[in-house]
C-alpha cells in the first residue's frame, strides 16, 4: 500500500512538473508573440532618426556590471572613442568613475518598491525619452537587449544588442541563459529560438565577443551589421609579474551554475593525486560560494583551493599564479581569460563560445573538449610537471592577448560610431515580412 502511495505522488510529481513546463512555455512564446507585434507598432509610430550632434553619438546602455573590471573594459573605451560625444549608463550596480560617462542609478524607494531589475529598465525607458540619445544598447538579449530595441523604435534611436553571452543566450530560446524568466526551461524550445533570433536580426549592430558567434548568427539566416568588441584592457595594471607566483591554479568567475565551479573542484582533485601540495585560487563570489566549500570539505581538497571572495584588484590575485583555469558550461570571450592570459598565464578552458579566438591549443594554452575532470587535469599537469613547456606557452599567453589593449578597442570602436551604424537586413519571418509590407 505504501509503494503504491509513493508511486502514485512521483507520478503527480511528474506530471505537476510537466505541466508546469507546458505553462512557461507557453508564457514565454505569448511574451515573445506580444513583444514582436509591440516593435512593429513602435517601428510605425516611433520617432525618425536623428543624425549625430556635431561632436559625435549621444549613447544610453543598461545592463548588470557585476564587476568593475567589466564594466571598465566595455564601457571605457566605447566612451573613449572621438565619435562618442557623451555615454550614459543606467545600473543597479556600482560602476567606477569614467571620462565622458555619466553613470545612472534607480532611486531606492523604485528598487525597494518594484525590484531592483524593473527599477532600473523603468529607469532606462525614462532616460531615454526625456533625452533621446541616438544610440541605445543592452549587454546580453534578456531582457536589456529586448528593451533597448524597443526603446530604439520608440524614440528613433539606433539600436546596440552586445552579446557578451554568445548564442548561448538564444539558442534553445535561452535555456542555457541566466535570465530568471527564460531560464525556468528545462528544454530546448525552437520556437522561442526562432522568435529570439529574429530580435537579433532587428538590431541595427550586434557586438560579440568573438568570430564564432557571429558565424553561428549568419548560420541561423542572421545578417545585420557585426562586429567583435572584446572588451580593452588596460596594460598598465595587468602584465607579467616578476616576483616567481605562490598559487598553481586560478579561476575567476561568479560563482553560479553556469561556471560549473564544483567540476573545477573535481579537477583540482585529480591533480592532487599527481602533486599533492596543488594551490588554486578561486577569485569571485555568489549563490553557490557555501555550496562549493562545503564541497570541496568533501573532496578532502580544503587545503588546496581558496576561495578568497570577489575583489577589485584581480590582478593582484592574478600575478599570485601559474595557470588560468574555467570549467564554464558556456562563454563569450572572458574577460578574466584576456586579463590572466595578458599576465603571462597559460589557460586551461573548455572548448566552448569564442575561448578559441585567444587560446590556441597548443600554443599558449588548452582548449579542452571533453568536459571531464580527467581531460582538465592531464593538461593541468602537464603544465605543471615541465618548466621548459610551461614558460614558451606563458610567453606565448602574454603576445596573444596584447591586441585586447585599451588604445586598440577604443579605435575599433571609433570605427564602427564613424561607419554610421548601417540599418539592419531584415531577417525572413513572417514577422518581419509583415513589416516589410507595412
Amino acid at each position: 500500500m505504501r509503494t503504491d502511495s509513493a508511486t502514485h505522488t512521483v507520478s503527480n510529481s511528474g506530471l505537476y512538473s510537466r505541466a508546469l513546463q507546458w505553462v512557461v512555455r507557453q508564457s514565454l512564446r505569448l511574451f515573445m508573440w506580444l513583444y514582436h507585434w509591440g516593435l512593429f507598432v513602435l517601428t510605425v509610430i516611433g520617432l525618425r532618426r536623428r543624425s549625430p550632434s556635431a561632436d559625435g553619438y549621444r549613447i544610453l546602455l543598461t545592463g548588470s556590471f557585476y564587476a568593475d573590471n567589466w564594466a571598465l573594459a566595455h564601457l571605457r573605451p566605447l566612451a573613449s572613442a572621438p565619435q562618442c560625444a557623451r555615454l550614459y549608463v543606467v545600473s543597479t550596480w556600482p560602476v567606477p568613475a569614467m571620462e565622458k560617462v555619466d553613470i545612472i542609478y534607480p532611486p531606492h524607494w523604485l528598487s525597494r518598491t518594484i525590484g531592483s531589475v524593473a527599477a532600473r529598465l523603468l529607469v532606462f525607458i525614462w532616460v531615454g525619452v526625456r533625452t533621446r540619445p541616438h544610440v541605445v544598447g543592452g549587454f546580453h538579449l534578456l531582457l536589456n537587449g529586448l528593451l533597448a530595441l524597443a526603446l530604439g523604435r520608440l524614440i528613433g534611436a539606433r539600436a546596440i544588442y552586445f552579446s557578451v553571452g554568445g548564442p548561448a543566450e538564444i539558442l534553445g530560446g535561452g535555456v542555457t541563459s541566466e535570465n530568471r524568466l527564460f531560464g525556468r526551461l528545462r528544454i530546448p524550445d525552437r520556437v522561442l529560438e526562432r522568435q529570439l533570433l529574429n530580435v537579433v536580426g532587428n538590431f541595427d549592430t550586434v557586438i560579440t565577443m568573438g568570430e564564432r558567434a557571429i558565424s553561428v548568427f549568419r548560420a541561423h539566416g542572421i545578417e545585420t551589421d557585426f562586429h567583435v568588441v572584446s572588451g580593452g584592457i588596460d596594460t598598465s595594471r595587468f602584465y607579467v609579474s616578476s616576483s616567481p607566483p605562490s598559487a598553481d591554479l586560478i579561476l575567476v568567475a561568479r560563482l553560479v551554475p553556469i561556471k560549473r565551479i564544483e567540476l573545477f573542484l573535481e579537477v583540482i582533485r585529480k591533480v592532487r593525486e599527481v602533486l599533492p601540495d596543488v594551490r588554486a585560487l578561486i577569485v569571485g563570489d555568489g549563490p553557490l560560494r557555501q555550496t562549493l566549500e562545503q564541497r570541496a570539505v568533501a573532496l578532502g581538497i580544503d587545503v588546496n583551493v581558496a576561495f578568497v571572495g570577489y575583489h577589485r584588484d584581480v590582478e593582484m590575485w592574478l600575478r599570485q599564479a601559474k595557470l588560468f583555469v574555467l570549467t564554464s558550461e558556456s562563454e563569450g570571450l572572458a574577460l578574466s581569460l584576456m586579463e590572466a592570459m595578458l599576465c603571462g598565464l597559460p589557460a586551461v578552458v573548455p572548448n566552448v563560445g569564442d575561448l578559441g579566438e585567444l587560446v590556441y591549443d597548443g600554443t599558449n594554452g588548452y582548449l579542452v573538449t571533453e568536459h571531464t575532470p580527467e581531460a582538465f587535469a592531464e593538461r593541468i599537469v602537464s603544465l605543471l610537471t615541465d618548466n621548459d613547456h610551461y614558460r614558451r606557452f606563458a610567453m606565448a599567453a602574454q603576445t596573444s592577448a596584447a591586441r585586447y589593449d585599451v588604445g586598440t578597442v577604443v579605435r575599433v570602436w571609433n570605427k564602427i560610431l564613424s561607419e554610421g551604424m548601417p540599418a539592419p537586413v531584415a531577417v525572413p519571418t513572417s514577422y518581419t515580412r509583415g513589416r516589410e509590407r507595412a
